[in-house]
């Protein structure tokens, strides 16, 4: 089998249409914002058929969230600066970064506005589940350096972080800068070591 067909085949169909899917809609959400998003648009400009949008997504609202996700995750990596500090200053400047983008506008903007069912709620779970995940490296670097204790928990130093950078994205408006992040990790820090 040639390198050629091993790319072709990873993933298979149904990964190489999400992918149309979910490309189609972010940039239907690029030009138009995430209320002019329609399914019979994005089937076309992914080059599938619509019911095949439906039968995954079922509505225009569970598309967008699962599209603002997945560019999310890709976008926004863990750094590995060599302190805990500068780690989590560097993500919280990724993340305010995005936030300020339209796409991360949206995605704030349509999390909160979406209406929680089932499937909106598992998209949500496996999305902060995988970021939490990935968040724990931070944190067991930081433990194997000595910065923090051991059983230091993860899941609650990036809520901990993040919590004032979607607040101000979605509710203040308010911009942040490299000050207030480098106050937050210095807070969370200080919080963490007593």
């Amino acid at each position: 089998m040639s390198e050629e067909q091993v790319r072709r085949r990873t993933g298979g169909r149904s990964a190489r249409v999400r992918r149309a899917v979910l490309d189609a809609t972010l940039q239907a959400v690029a030009e138009s914002g995430p209320d002019a998003v329609g399914i019979p648009d994005i089937a076309r400009r992914a080059g599938v058929h619509e019911t095949s949008v439906y039968r995954r997504w079922g509505t225009r609202e569970h598309l967008v969230v699962d599209a603002l996700l997945a560019y999310s995750q890709e976008q926004l990596h863990i750094p590995d600066t060599g302190t805990l500090r500068e780690d989590l200053i560097t993500f919280a400047d990724s993340l305010t970064a995005y936030l300020d983008t339209p796409f991360g506008k949206a995605l704030v903007r349509s999390m909160s506005a979406a209406v929680d069912d089932r499937a909106l709620a598992e998209s949500r779970e496996e999305f902060w589940k995988t970021r939490f995940g990935l968040a724990r490296i931070m944190i067991d670097r930081a433990v194997a350096r000595g910065e923090v204790p051991e059983g230091t928990d993860p899941a609650f130093i990036l809520e901990t972080l993040i919590a004032p950078l979607h607040f101000r994205a979605l509710l203040t408006r308010r911009p942040v800068d490299g000050h207030l992040t480098g106050r937050l990790v210095d807070l969370l820090l200080q919080g963490l070591t007593r």
